[in-house]
């Protein structure tokens, strides 16, 4: 229900009379709390808010907050506890276990189905159809969402564990934790599941993958983040840092000895998995742009700029950091596991969807102890810039993207391009194309006799090229026609090749920089700029870059619509700062900056 923003109706304290009627509905509903819990969530003195809101859908709900956290919400009538008054008291509610990764299932708005649910051997708690439960995951008895179950535990059990379980109404990251303190729930041990594992250390086995200390210790812990919403899984430990800085000492002291032990060094490197090698890269890389580039007025620095910008301009030469690659898969993993095993960096979620590195602790033995190899990238010192900033001391220049446009095989030209082996969307330039089709004319003996300037249309030609109007009448098609018609029914698409990354082809036209003045309150003007990112830009440079030049207050927002995108907002119409900003110090090619015609013209004096 509230995993869109919900519009505020009103914000006012309760009464008395309403604060004595909602202890005694809390009380009827709940009866698990004790009379002192009831008093410490319904207090007699402290302020209590009664919050009245809109969800996305129209649904009337109310909530009340305590000391700035909601602790129940109110919809036709039913009251639900919070995931923040579930932490204190995780026993008011029953509830059902899950995996970690469905975590992030729920979080978007999905129900929680039967299958996923994981049944202790203690049995499932004993529930009614309709009843208001809690769902927790493997590994912590904190509650992350609640909802009412669709069926009694005997149905359950009878339906074989199959079907929807529990509709979920309210989850942790949802807007109405968001409407809290945003922290992040604690770690409640499970008895049963210590119990299982202490039976399994006395009985001597071992989970596949050797034992490490944190599974020992006993699960997972949830982080917040658009991507590893859900617990950290208890078998997926971080590799240790150790064996980074201990393979760096072991060069350094294996400098100028013989070649013989350096060729040991290498054929122990090659033996490694290629995910381990890639975990190795990606703990250099972190070390060396946190050592070397980062510096604490960067900070905030959003994550994906970390990645982009600073981390991959420390890959050594000759090789490419990949993190799909790793045993991390996603950099939101990565970075929970150097916060929470580590300690080095801190990462908030400072507006929805955007994380951004807060803390960074510099004096870290790790991080002090690191040594960047010869190779390591080419940085000299820290990156004040924080990747394309102008004038903030970036000494790797920003150098805009090469965009080139291409053209891709849709399946009814398919057949012209089967000779030169190429498959439905496979992306080719216009000069390929000609090269293809041509190769394809002359194979086939196409070339008219009498007249050298036509191409004879065969059936493969006819198919692709003509209309359906077309073809009884037309027989013949001059080259240029040939290929202007390849061309219009190709899909358009286009490659996108940033510095130091790995070209991309994306379909239709390139997106370009989008500059617009939008007016706020009191008829106040503001300047938003979108899709830096497409071109490799860092919209917290920009921004920096503006407020440089204008004097003027600007901030950052997710982009509507767009994954891991903000837009800039600055105060004040200036777009024609921005304009310069970008054609003269970007270099950005006049025809991908859209909005410059936009210019508000200058009013008569008086």
């Amino acid at each position: 229900m509230f995993e869109k923003a919900f519009r505020v109706k009103s914000n006012t304290v309760i009464k008395g009379s309403d604060r004595r009627k909602l202890r005694a509905d809390i009380s009827a509903s709940f009866p698990a709390l004790s009379p002192d819990e009831l008093s410490e969530l319904v207090p007699n003195k402290d302020e209590l808010n009664v919050v009245k809101v809109y969800a996305h859908k129209g649904d009337a709900v109310t909530f009340y907050v305590l000391h700035k956290n909601p602790i129940f919400f109110q919809i036709e009538k039913h009251i639900y506890p919070t995931v923040y008054t579930l932490w204190r008291y995780p026993e008011m509610l029953p509830a059902l276990r899950t995996w970690p990764a469905v975590l992030q299932k729920l979080v978007g708005g999905a129900d929680l189905m039967l299958p996923g649910v994981v049944v202790p051997s203690c049995g499932l708690p004993k529930v009614d159809r309709g009843d208001c439960c809690a769902i927790t995951v493997v590994g912590n008895r904190a509650p992350v969402a609640v909802g009412t179950v669709t069926m009694s535990t005997s149905d359950m059990m009878n339906s074989g564990m199959k079907g929807r379980g529990l509709n979920v109404i309210h989850t942790y990251m949802d807007q109405l934790w968001a409407f809290g303190d945003k922290t992040a729930p604690p770690i409640i041990a499970n008895a049963e599941e210590t119990a299982e594992a202490l039976a399994r250390e006395d009985s001597g086995e071992e989970e596949e993958g050797g034992g490490t200390g944190e599974e020992e210790e006993g699960g997972g812990e949830l982080h917040p983040g658009p991507e590893g919403m859900g617990l950290t899984d208890s078998n997926s430990t971080c590799p240790n840092i150790q064996e980074l800085s201990l393979a760096e000492g072991d060069t350094e002291k294996g400098e100028g000895v013989g070649g013989e032990e350096e060729e040991e060094g290498d054929d122990e490197q090659d033996s490694r998995s290629p995910q381990e090698q890639m975990d190795e890269l990606l703990l250099q890389c972190f070390f060396h742009a946190l050592k070397a580039k980062v510096k604490k007025a960067d900070l905030p620095l959003l994550t994906s700029t970390f990645l982009r910008i600073h981390m991959v301009s420390c890959c050594p030469g000759g090789r490419q950091l990949d993190i799909k690659k790793s045993s991390y898969k996603k950099l939101s993993k990565f970075l929970q596991c150097m916060q929470k095993d580590h300690q080095l960096v801190k990462v908030k979620e400072l507006s929805k969807g955007v994380e951004s590195i807060v803390e960074v602790d510099w004096k870290h033995p790790e991080l002090r102890s690191f040594v960047a190899p010869e190779d390591g990238g080419s940085v000299d010192g820290p990156n004040e810039g924080g990747g394309g900033g102008v004038g903030g001391g970036c000494e790797v220049p920003y150098h805009p993207p090469e965009i080139t446009a291409m053209y891709m095989v849709t399946a009814r030209l398919e057949p012209l391009f089967t000779d030169a082996q190429k498959r439905k969307g496979a992306a080719l330039q216009a000069a390929e194309v000609r090269s293809i089709i041509t190769d394809y004319v002359k194979k086939n003996d196409l070339v008219d006799e009498n007249n050298k300037n036509f191409v004879t249309i065969n059936p493969a030609l006819c198919d692709g090229l003509l209309e359906k109007s077309e073809y009884n009448e037309i027989a013949k098609l001059k080259w240029d026609d040939l290929f202007t018609r390849t061309l219009g029914k190709m899909q358009q698409c286009h490659q996108l090749q940033l510095p130091g990354q790995r070209a991309v082809v994306k379909k239709g036209a390139v997106e370009p920089i989008d500059i617009s003045v939008a007016s706020r309150g009191s008829n106040k003007k503001v300047t938003i700029i979108k899709n830096l990112e497409v071109f490799g830009l860092d919209p917290s440079a920009v921004s920096a870059a503006l407020q440089h030049r204008v004097q003027a207050s600007a901030v950052l927002h997710p982009a509507p619509g767009a994954k891991d995108r903000v837009l800039v907002q600055i105060q004040g119409s200036q777009i024609n700062h921005v304009g310069k900003l970008l054609l003269d110090e970007y270099h950005i090619p006049r025809k991908y900056i859209q909005g410059l015609d936009k210019v508000p013209k200058a009013g008569k004096k008086k």
